[in-house]
């Protein structure tokens, strides 16, 4: 006997959604879930088994009437809408093959009313007499142009070149004697000299002004230092002066402002304690007169009302979740239910009726009247194509004797020579139709 406990298998891991730990939930939730599941089970049980029947009910119309009903339609309506297609598109067609012809034809009229005219008008007249007045253009005038600008207008060109190099060689010539040359001369021999003498003048001049300028500018700097120097004496005197007295002037607007900084100070601070204790009041009562009685309201009235809603609200919708599938199940086991009833009634009799009555009469049928019909009927479409094959081939042989009475034999094509051995080449033989050889 085993005396050691055996270890206990461990629990199966749930997901983390089932590892949550369900909020803690008061005694008004549990006192307020039985009463409305019940209701609201009450309540939901018909609308899921009118609904269920509903949906059960479309399925059967849909599978049973509607699919088939729209195959049949299109059984019939195919081969007509095909029909439509196919006399749409032969009249397209025969349309088409008009409108093509037509404009074939109207192409055709048009190259001969307006494009056969203007291609002769061109080919025929315009380029021949444009050919002859460009010849004509050539001869009367080109040629002459030609022989007018060659012998003519180039050996008067030349001339009027020469003699326009002649007379601006000797217009060059006479500029130079008469202006560059006594211009040059007019500048070596008098202007340069008198430039030259007055450059020394000036020269001389401007060393003067410049030796008088610096006289007179170290004169101006030597007065200009002493009066600077007596100016910052001056300044400075009275500096020490405006300093001593701005000295004076600042300790006793400090002393005065420091009094009345300190007074001003007293006051300020009594004042801010009077404010802060009226603050103190009006915010205390203002806290008692809106503060609290808002917040009393919000946490002992307002805000267990909002959870009790709360509550009731999740409550009704997992009871309608709830019962919702509570009467999934009772609609499924009604229809259940009804489905075997209907069975048990109508289709295990009818079942019984086709394999017990309407199979074996069906297959004495088949075998005593369907199948000697059908080997007889076999048999009269056999010997009636056997009939059939026998005239036909007789009426093709009289039609081939009346042709033979009427119009003779037809000639028998003579058969190809063999190819014998390469030797001297036959001699051709003509044939006439229906003559000798």
């Amino acid at each position: 006997m085993d005396l050691e406990k055996s270890p206990r298998p461990a629990p199966p891991e749930t997901p983390v959604r089932q590892r949550d730990v369900a909020p803690a939930e008061g005694c008004l939730a549990v006192a307020i879930r039985i009463p409305v599941r019940i209701v609201v089970f009450v309540l939901v049980v018909p609308v899921r088994l009118v609904w269920d029947a509903l949906v059960v009910g479309g399925r059967f119309l849909n599978d049973a009437l509607l699919r088939p009903f729209g195959r049949a339609l299109m059984w019939v309506f195919a081969p007509v809408g095909r029909a439509f297609v196919w006399l749409a598109e032969g009249i397209a067609a025969v349309v088409g093959w008009l409108l093509t012809g037509l404009g074939q034809v109207l192409l055709w009229l048009g190259r001969l009313v307006f494009v056969w005219p203007w291609v002769g008008l061109w080919r025929y007249v315009a380029v021949p007499v444009g050919r002859g007045l460009a010849w004509l253009g050539h001869v009367l005038l080109v040629v002459p142009a030609r022989w007018l600008y060659g012998s003519v207008l180039t050996p008067l060109g030349h001339g009027v070149v020469l003699a326009l190099r002649g007379f601006g060689a000797g217009c060059a010539w006479l500029w130079r004697v008469a202006i560059v040359t006594p211009a040059g001369w007019l500048y070596r021999a008098l202007l340069a000299p008198t430039g030259r003498g007055f450059a020394w003048a000036t020269l001389g001049l401007w060393a003067a002004i410049t030796w008088v300028g610096r006289g007179v500018w170290a004169g101006v700097t030597w007065v200009s230092r002493g009066f600077w120097a007596g100016v910052v004496w001056v300044c400075s005197g009275l500096w020490a002066g405006v300093v001593w007295i701005s000295s004076g002037l600042w300790v006793g607007i400090t002393w005065v402002g420091g009094g009345l900084w300190a007074g001003m100070t007293w006051v300020g601070r009594g004042v801010r304690v009077v404010g802060v204790w009226l603050a103190m009041v009006v915010g205390t009562l203002l806290r008692w007169l809106l503060v609290v009685p808002v917040v009393a309201l919000w946490r002992w009235v307002l805000a267990p009302f909002g959870r009790g809603l709360a509550v009731v609200a999740r409550e009704i919708g997992e009871a309608l979740g709830h019962a919702w599938r509570v009467a999934g199940y009772v609609s499924l086991a009604v229809g259940r239910f009804l489905g075997r009833l209907f069975r048990w009634i109508f289709v295990e009799p009818v079942r019984w009726v086709y394999l017990s009555v309407l199979t074996p009469a069906g297959h004495l049928v088949r075998d005593v009247v369907w199948r000697p019909a059908a080997q007889a009927a076999r048999s009269a479409g056999r010997a009636t194509r056997q009939a059939l094959a026998s005239a036909r081939e007789t009426a093709r042989q009289t039609r081939a004797d009346i042709r033979r009475m009427l119009f003779g034999a037809p000639r028998e094509s003579e058969p190809p020579p063999l190819a014998g051995p390469r030797g001297e080449p036959e001699p051709v033989r003509l044939v006439k139709p229906g003559g000798p050889l």
